[in-house]
């Protein structure tokens, strides 16, 4: 595989690929998707959740919370557990890209909890090339991020948790790339998250389990590969849903549940362009900026702004002077929204069926699947299995996705359960 081609998967593996016969207009929007560093941070690694349109801000706790919402374990019923995951990325394109996961946790008493996980991302086997076209040497870049979390009950049904991150990303194996020298991007970041779940509910006559989850992930430095003082975002994530579940009768239960997600960084800017279409660039080398806000900012600060910073649809008039289509850059500051949607059934919980949808606007990455997965618990032991099928509706001449064909794969083991009674303060 050339150092191109490399890259080139970079991408997908960030925003995914368009579909379909697009307009103009479609094709300036898709300029403005949201890259960072870093993306194998936001893809999800486990399997419980693929099969329900990646959706697990506030599903039920279990081994792999630790990516969804760290805060979930002090809710969840066994004392120790073991989630081991595996996934083949990007079958449809490559054979050799994989995700693999590791997560655990421990009950330290009945209000708290600590957990880790370490995520392990292979890219396969790269050749490198000089400018000549060359082969010099074959690397297989990788990326991985270990975390440790802990969460606390605050009240009985509320609870709030904490994980630290550290992040490795080895893409070129210390190769110059375009002159430059350059190494492993290391940084730190955070996860913040919350949860609340009411186990007390009476909906449309059945006993019901009301929750919601609300958690910022990867809130840390920028990253950089080269000693240049030019650094990537980290894919600074939000992600908030609810969450209801059904005890139909003894032995069966259902769960609906939705996620919304919103990157935490800026929206690429549209730039002013001179009287030949090329950007302008202002007395001291910057691109002058047509519409939008200047996205080198500091990340706190790029979080904060990312809520209101999109350019919208913006063109030109005669004398060059940008026109933003009014109520444009609210409208792009919603389509930045993607969705998850979920329902999972259980029979006498162990057997589970579940089933997803994901969407993304095509602005933005233009993502859209649906997901199937099944699960078995016997004792201490659990297995899990989903399978990805790509949705592009109302599209014609339709492009194979990437994301095609993607199987995810979950083993579990989770030993001495604890007691399911009131463990938290006895006021909320």
């Amino acid at each position: 595989m050339s150092f191109k081609r490399f890259f080139t998967f970079l991408l997908v593996s960030s925003v995914g690929l368009s579909a379909g016969a697009q307009t103009a207009r479609d094709w300036l929007l898709q300029l403005n998707t949201i890259t960072t560093a870093v993306p194998f941070l936001i893809i999800n690694p486990e399997t419980r959740g693929g099969g329900m349109g990646d959706v697990g801000v506030s599903t039920s706790p279990d081994g792999a919370s630790q990516h969804w919402n760290p805060s979930k374990y002090a809710f969840i019923q066994d004392k120790a557990g073991v989630s081991i995951s595996y996934t083949p990325w990007l079958r449809a394109l490559v054979p050799d890209i994989s995700i693999s996961y590791l997560s655990g946790y421990y009950k330290i008493n009945k209000m708290s909890a600590v957990a880790g996980s370490m995520r392990y991302f292979s890219l396969g086997n790269i050749q490198f090339t000089d400018q000549f076209g060359n082969n010099t040497v074959q690397f297989t870049p990788n990326e991985f991020a270990l975390d440790f979390s802990y969460s606390r009950k605050l009240s009985r049904r509320f609870s709030a948790g904490m994980g630290a991150r550290y992040i490795n990303s080895n893409l070129t194996g210390g190769q110059n790339v375009g002159g430059a020298a350059t190494g492993a991007g290391r940084t730190v970041a955070v996860d913040l998250g919350t949860y609340y779940e009411n186990d007390d509910m009476t909906i449309f006559g059945k006993d019901a389990t009301l929750a919601w989850g609300i958690c910022v992930s990867n809130l840390g430095a920028k990253i950089s590969y080269t000693n240049t003082t030019d650094r990537d975002y980290l894919p600074i994530n939000l992600r908030l849903g609810p969450r209801v579940t059904w005890m139909l009768d003894d032995y069966n239960k259902i769960s609906l549940a939705v996620d919304l997600n919103k990157y935490l960084v800026p929206s690429p800017p549209v730039y002013q362009i001179d009287s030949s279409g090329n950007a302008l660039i202002d007395d001291n080398g910057n691109l002058v900026i047509a519409s939008g806000m200047d996205p080198t900012r500091p990340p706190v600060s790029g979080a904060v702004t990312s809520f209101y910073d999109a350019p919208g649809i913006v063109t030109f008039d005669d004398n060059l002077s940008p026109i933003i289509e009014p109520g444009s850059r609210f409208g792009e500051e919603l389509r930045e929204i993607s969705y998850g949607i979920g329902a999972e059934y259980w029979y006498d919980d162990q057997f589970a069926f579940r089933l997803g949808y994901y969407g993304e606007h095509v602005s933005k990455g233009n993502r859209k699947f649906i997901t199937v997965g099944a699960g078995l618990r016997l004792n201490v032991f659990g297995l899990d299995f989903s399978y990805l099928v790509p949705a592009y509706f109302g599209a014609s001449n339709l492009q194979s996705s990437p994301l095609a064909r993607t199987l995810r794969f979950t083993l579990t083991f989770n030993f001495a359960d604890v007691k399911k009674e009131n463990d938290g303060p006895p006021s909320e």
